[in-house]
């Protein structure tokens, strides 16, 4: 019976042949899968098409022969790279019977960057980025000086031909297949360059993809100071894709422009990316090494043998401590940034923490049973430029986030471990001081690791709401689910009151005393160990720093209450200048809030039928708008106006109404959308250099309106 039986799974197995393979040739792999050459197809994946044409230009400056890079993002949702390179090549090559521009425009893995003499470091490896970004365009130009001519040729989605146009270069212009270049105007015979503009087809990329003119200014910033001397310029055109000043109805915004050219290298740039108050100058290690590899090589008759290469890997790094506590690490490779890292990084990582650690022990700071000091403390307050270059570099996809080659990792460990060690044993003159304030806070981050940790399983619990580790002062709500809200209160007055106005079910109630510590002054042990710092994190149950987990948090929303006076405002800036620092998920969630009590209260003498007996107004404009409106209406109040001083005076029912119920109150959501610009004002205000601060002051002294200074 078994044998008479056949399932429809083994009839499908047996129709399975040869016929149905696909073979895809040429360019249609990637229209076909565009995601594994450029990650995506939303405005990621269009960004890197574009760097994939800039990083050509870069190239060229690499190799010495480009001094001046230009972007243009168009209005017609075009873009384009000029630069004053050699120009790619126009002569035909001798296999494919190819010029050299539709060689590289139109074919996989051809290019001049493959050991053929031409870059001996550059950014594009694989010879698929012009390709790529061709086969994914409605329309590419471009246009070539070399020898005294201009050149052209166009392509649609790969494939060379002419554009019949009478007015300006448009994607949807009638096409035709043409090979060749053209010959289009004659120019001296010194000047060379490139011009390449692109139409991204809306057959592959969404149509809300756009290209990010912050994002290719931050491109451009960072390869300027990775190679010094060169001039970048980036354009938008008005209306090229949103600005700043743009309404948010999708119109563009006016022309940007802007522009860079560094000589300073990557010091200048670790200055740059730099915060806070300085532990060292910057420091330069530079070296190189040679290693071997096997490779296949073109030989003269058109075969690939493989054969063994040395190459030479230069590094080049620059570090500077600071104060703060953020780690800040870039890396590049032949000026292609690397986000996530690679081997060059790991061998960077590798010698700093061994030799630090040697350091430390060679001068006594850490003894003999003490533990040793670990990656996350060395990189505390570190800033690091991790730069290598090196001819074909081996990347882990197309999109060169990571490197894969082997042998960066021990030349760079050893370049590290020899420069740093020498600074360490005979720092430069007047250095001394600012390397043992490296290894001092090297070792105090260790210690508060290890105070932290120590804290953290004291604190540890089964069940955060059942146990009876919480702060004998939180009045806990019954409920954990989506509207569960924690009021942080200032005072034990206000408490009281706020017991009375609450819904139980799920508002909670943390009190606290006064100012808390200034967490941005403090270190991470000296936070732990405040009372009311401890308690609110305690409380969340969420941990803190980088073990903080939102999913974790006890409460949906966090709600600052505090007083509407200066000693609120400062109280609120403490609170959140903590969520900031060890808490910043949940500001970026949108998960912390504070409450707008109100300032003055007005009660009417002969309140109408229906209307209420007081009025609430939030600010001294609004009170008096507020009294024009009743006396022009003929409606009387008692005199003089309440002005609240602080939430005690509230009773039970005037708190609910104004503050806590949820049917009737004002809260403001507290934000990060920019963490760079949140972390400089944290700095500024809440940090210990006082200077930055004091401008700020003085500065901001004359718009200060002296009439609403309480005397």
């Amino acid at each position: 019976m078994a044998e008479s039986t056949r399932g429809p799974a083994r009839e499908l197995a047996d129709s399975y042949s040869a016929k149905h393979l696909s073979v895809l040739e040429g360019l249609e792999a990637v229209r076909k899968r565009p995601g594994m050459y450029i990650g995506s197809t939303d405005g990621r994946g269009l960004q890197h098409c574009l760097w994939e044409i800039f990083d050509n230009a870069v190239d060229e400056a690499l190799a010495g022969y480009c001094t001046r890079v230009e972007v243009i993002l168009h209005a017609d949702g075009s873009a384009e790279v000029r630069d004053n390179g050699r120009g790619i090549p126009v002569d035909n090559e001798r296999k494919t019977k190819l010029s050299g521009v539709e060689l590289v425009m139109t074919r996989l893995h051809a290019g001049g960057k493959f050991g053929g003499g031409s870059y001996t470091a550059s950014g594009g490896l694989h010879g698929v980025g012009a390709s790529v970004v061709n086969a994914l365009s409605a329309r590419l130009d471009v246009e070539v000086d070399r020898g005294g001519h201009t050149w052209a040729a166009s392509f649609r989605r790969g494939v060379t031909g002419e554009f019949a146009e009478p007015g300006r270069p448009r994607p949807d212009a009638d096409f035709s297949r043409k090979a060749g270049l053209r010959q289009i105007a004659r120019v001296s015979k010194t000047k060379a360059g490139t011009r390449i503009r692109f139409w991204p087809d809306r057959q592959v990329f969404l149509r809300d993809a756009t290209f990010s003119y912050d994002g290719m200014v931050e491109r451009a910033r960072q390869t300027a100071y990775l190679v010094p001397g060169l001039a970048i310029a980036v354009r938008a055109e008005a209306g090229a894709q949103p600005g700043p000043e743009a309404d948010g109805d999708g119109d563009g915004g006016g022309p940007r422009q802007a522009e860079f050219r560094f000589v300073g290298g990557i010091s200048e740039f670790c200055e740059h990316l730099a915060a806070g108050e300085k532990v060292t100058d910057v420091l330069r290690l530079t070296g190189d090494g040679t290693f071997t590899e096997t490779v296949p090589v073109l030989d003269d008759r058109g075969h690939m043998t493989p054969t063994e290469v040395e190459r030479t890997l230069d590094v080049d790094i620059a570090i500077q401590w600071n104060a703060g506590y953020d780690t800040i690490t870039r890396s590049f490779v032949n000026v292609i940034a690397t986000p996530h890292h690679g081997t060059h990084v790991t061998g960077f990582d590798r010698a700093i923490v061994r030799t630090l650690n040697e350091q430390l022990r060679a001068a006594r700071i850490l003894r003999n049973g003490d533990e040793p000091v670990t990656k996350e403390d060395i990189l505390e307050g570190l800033t690091s430029i991790i730069s290598v270059r090196l001819p074909e570099p081996q990347f882990e996809g197309q999109t060169k986030e990571v490197l894969g080659t082997p042998a960066a990792t021990a030349i760079v460990s050893q370049v590290v471990r020899t420069q740093l060690k020498n600074y360490f044993e005979n720092p430069p003159r007047g250095a001394k001081q600012q390397a043992k304030a490296v290894l001092d806070k090297v070792a105090s981050a260790a210690k508060t690791r290890v105070a932290a940790r120590e804290h953290r399983e004291n604190q540890r619990r089964k069940s955060a709401l059942a146990s009876s580790s919480l702060p004998a002062k939180l009045v806990d709500c019954r409920s954990a689910d989506d509207r569960s809200e924690l009021f942080i209160v200032e005072g034990d007055s206000a408490l009281g009151t706020a017991k009375l106005a609450r819904d139980s079910e799920f508002q909670a109630l943390l009190p606290i005393r006064g100012k808390i510590l200034n967490v941005q002054k403090s270190s991470l042990a000296d936070m732990l160990k405040n009372t009311e710092c401890a308690a609110i994190i305690q409380v969340l149950g969420a941990g803190s720093g980088s073990t903080f987990d939102l999913d974790s948090a006890r409460y949906q929303r966090v709600i600052l209450m505090a007083d509407a006076d200066v000693d609120g405002a400062h109280i609120r800036t403490l609170l959140l200048t903590l969520f900031h620092r060890y808490m910043r998920a949940m500001l970026e969630a949108g998960r912390v809030f504070a409450a707008v009590p109100p300032l003055h209260r007005i009660e009417l003498t002969n309140p109408r039928k229906g209307q209420l007996k007081y009025r609430y107004t939030y600010s001294d404009a609004e009170l008096r708008r507020t009294l024009i409106e009743l006396e022009s209406k003929g409606q009387r109040w008692k005199d003089p106006v309440q002005r609240y001083k602080g939430l005690g005076e509230m009773d039970a029912g005037q708190l609910a109404e104004t503050t806590m119920d949820p049917r009737h109150r004002i809260l403001r959501r507290i934000r990060i959308e920019d963490a760079k610009a949140a972390m400089d004002v944290f700095n500024l205000l809440m940090g210990t250099d006082v200077a930055p601060r004091r401008e700020f002051i003085v500065g901001g002294a004359s718009e200060l309106d002296l009439s609403r200074i309480d005397t």
